[in-house]
């Protein structure tokens, strides 16, 4: 753990939001959830460097999953990975507290969540070469040219990100929009502190780390391609 704040993130990145925050209602279910288990599981923003091995009561690598939606995925990865230790980020309460009863439901104690903005958490919250691994499945593509800028992958942000990664962390993009793929490799093969583990200007086929969730079988039968990009920290 360090003792000086890692450099904040570009205003470019507080200013403008990769996410629209929509609610919608949550079950009784996922309220309780939030009523008696947020305690055991969540993470409360507080705008300070955080010791997570202090959270977790033991060092152990640390995976931080941003935008983990309904935790399909992320629930299925900490129970098949215990030695390492898992954060999610999301902004929809009723995916956090979904999962929240499938971990509580097996008795999990590797995984940690925050309901916050992600860039906030990494900005403040992370601190400089903690991160073993990251994961980015299928964010919001802001199809529409004008939100473009919206996209959480930019130049600004995967260098900020590496800035939180220990030397040979590993980045897991993975998106099923074309042009958002191609955007995605653009700006990664461009970053300066990240080398493409299958080659400049290539794509990597599904690792067997990442289940097919129903949000990619959705987008399957739609007939959406499904892209992965794979990254070291240099």
């Amino acid at each position: 753990m360090t003792d000086s704040n890692p450099p904040p993130a570009p205003a470019y990145l507080r200013r403008i939001r990769s996410f629209v925050l929509r609610e919608g209602r949550m079950t009784p279910a996922q309220q309780r959830a939030f009523d008696t288990l947020w305690s055991r599981f969540g993470l409360d923003f507080r705008g300070e460097l955080r010791d997570f091995a202090a959270e977790f009561a033991r060092r152990a690598p640390l995976v931080l999953e941003i935008g983990f939606g309904n935790g399909e995925a992320l629930a299925w990865a900490s129970e098949h990975d215990p030695a390492r230790d898992y954060l999610g980020v999301e902004v929809h309460g009723p995916g956090v507290g979904r999962l929240m009863n499938a971990l509580a439901a097996r008795d999990a104690s590797n995984v940690r969540l925050y309901k916050h903005d992600a860039v906030e958490v990494l900005e403040q919250e992370i601190a400089a070469g903690s991160l073993a691994e990251v994961r980015i499945w299928f964010p919001d593509p802001w199809h529409k040219k004008r939100h473009n800028k919206r996209r959480i992958i930019q130049p600004e942000f995967v260098a900020m990100l590496a800035s939180r990664m220990a030397a040979g962390g590993l980045l897991h993009l993975a998106t099923d929009w074309q042009a958002y793929a191609e955007h995605m490799l653009e700006v990664m093969d461009a970053a300066p502190d990240w080398s493409n583990q299958v080659g400049a200007g290539q794509y990597a086929e599904k690792p067997d780390w990442r289940i097919e969730t129903h949000f990619e079988r959705r987008g399957l039968k739609l007939g959406h391609g499904v892209w992965d990009l794979l990254y070291r920290k240099r």
